[in-house]
């Protein structure tokens, strides 16, 4: 079994699968026993793989479809079961009927079971063998899978489990290399450093074109926009109901509604003040009549704002 790469005090898990002969599968375990002292070998039924009850990463090699007459087909959880029970840097050497067109859901193409070992997280996936099927193997791939074909071949590959634990993790050392000298920065151009260096002395020179920013902005830039203009189209909105701001109005309509609140309570604060009816209250008492509320004040000026108290508009 030295192809097969089998190691001193190894344990191998031989993988088999019906139609296989007995004599075939006892013949191929005693044959890996032998390739090395103290090698170990399980046997274990595809079938009854996923029920067993081997530790995760407690196998150094699996062998799976290799006994002669094998139609072993290899799902996409047992490769995930095979790769689960492999140690790290652990090895696999499969075999398994594919077929070379792609029209098959039975069987895959040698192509689709090399994807599907890399997607179980295996690595190392390399194609060893492919060789054509006898007759006898033929019907047993027919019996076992109900293929109709006549395109088989049996491919063999290996394949190797990453060097670590799944969840594992380690301390990632960060060397940060020393920042670059003087020295070590590249040459500039002394044409391209002139290009982009401007000096005093280079607004006098007819050769430098100097941009004049006020040139940037038109007659239309300069014309002040329309207040109304500015609004936008839904703050205010309600036919027939009170103009109202939006929220974080910016368009000016907050502060017009305040102001027009301002003037509403200066208008009424305006119409509580007392009008005269002879039109002398500003004459003083002599020319007051006996209900005039400014009766007891100094004469003052026709238009003069007079604050009265509340007790005297409450008495008048």
């Amino acid at each position: 079994m030295s192809g097969l790469g089998v190691r001193a005090g190894e344990r191998v898990v031989l993988v088999w699968g019906l139609p296989s002969s007995l004599e075939a599968l006892k013949e191929l375990a005693q044959s890996v026993e032998a390739a090395g002292s103290g090698v170990r070998v399980s046997l274990e039924n595809v079938d009854r793989l996923l029920l067993s009850s081997h530790a995760p990463s407690s196998c150094d090699l699996v062998l799976s479809g290799l006994v002669p007459g094998s139609a072993l087909i290899h799902s996409s959880e047992i490769l995930a079961e095979i790769a689960r029970i492999m140690k790290p840097g652990g090895r696999l050497i499969l075999a398994e009927p594919v077929t070379t067109t792609d029209n098959d859901s039975k069987l895959k193409t040698a192509g689709k079971l090399l994807s599907a070992l890399k997607l179980s997280g295996l690595v190392d996936v390399l194609e060893v063998k492919n060789e054509p099927v006898n007759a006898e193997e033929t019907a047993s791939v027919k019996e076992v899978t109900g293929y109709q074909g006549n395109s088989l071949s049996r491919v063999q590959m290996s394949a190797s489990k990453p060097n670590f634990e799944v969840g594992s993790s380690t301390q990632l050392k960060l060397s940060f290399g020393k920042k670059a000298t003087q020295s070590e920065k590249p040459a500039l151009d002394p044409n391209a450093a002139k290009m982009w260096t401007l000096s005093a002395n280079d607004i006098d020179d007819d050769d430098v074109d100097l941009l004049d920013s006020d040139a940037l902005l038109d007659a239309e830039d300069l014309r002040k926009p329309d207040p109304a203009s500015l609004k936008a189209t839904s703050c205010g909105d309600g036919a027939g109901q009170k103009k109202k701001a939006c929220k974080n109005c910016s368009c000016g309509l907050a502060e017009e509604l305040e102001q027009e609140s301002k003037n509403i309570k200066k208008n009424i604060k305006k119409d509580t003040q007392p009008k005269s009816a002879c039109g002398s209250c500003y004459l003083g008492d002599a020319f007051r009549c006996a209900s005039c509320p400014y009766m007891g004040m100094p004469a003052f000026k026709p238009g003069e704002k007079i604050l009265l108290q509340e007790n005297q508009l409450n008495d008048a």
